[in-house]
């Protein structure tokens, strides 16, 4: 998929261990492991839990909602690939894990830490799809 300019955007490798992750995101789920032993969910996708590393993983749909803890407004791109302004994002999901994401849908002047926000799908190649954040309306 072409972006600014028509340079082609980078996009994620999926490889074995991330692979149910990206096919959820293309079906617009969200997944996330959680460790079969203590309950904790693990993002980004890992081979053991972080808190009591068990390797007994299970993939389960998460909520896609949370709290904006952090960002940044990008206005000189890595890569003229990126239209800019654009918003890197941390999230803390209400499951309790975090990610790193893109805020979309949003004015950037408008952005506050601590605001709601709920999972949105984006296309961004033929196979491949983002989940990115739009802040919910109070």
């Amino acid at each position: 998929m072409e972006s600014a300019g028509g340079l082609t955007r980078p996009v994620p490798q999926v490889s074995a261990l991330t692979r149910p992750f990206w096919e959820g995101c293309r079906r617009g789920v969200l997944l996330v492991q959680r460790c079969c032993s203590c309950s904790g969910h693990v993002f980004a996708p890992q081979d053991f839990c972080r808190s009591c590393q068990s390797p007994d993983l299970e993939w389960v749909e998460s909520s896609g909602e949370g709290e904006l803890v952090t960002y940044t407004t990008i206005w000189r791109p890595q890569t003229p690939a990126f239209e800019v302004p654009y918003v890197v994002a941390v999230v803390a999901l209400t499951e309790g894990y975090e990610m790193l994401t893109n805020l979309v849908d949003a004015e950037p002047g408008e952005i506050r830490v601590g605001a709601k926000v709920q999972v949105v799908f984006r296309d961004v190649a033929p196979d491949v799809t983002l989940p990115c954040f739009t802040v919910v309306s109070a």
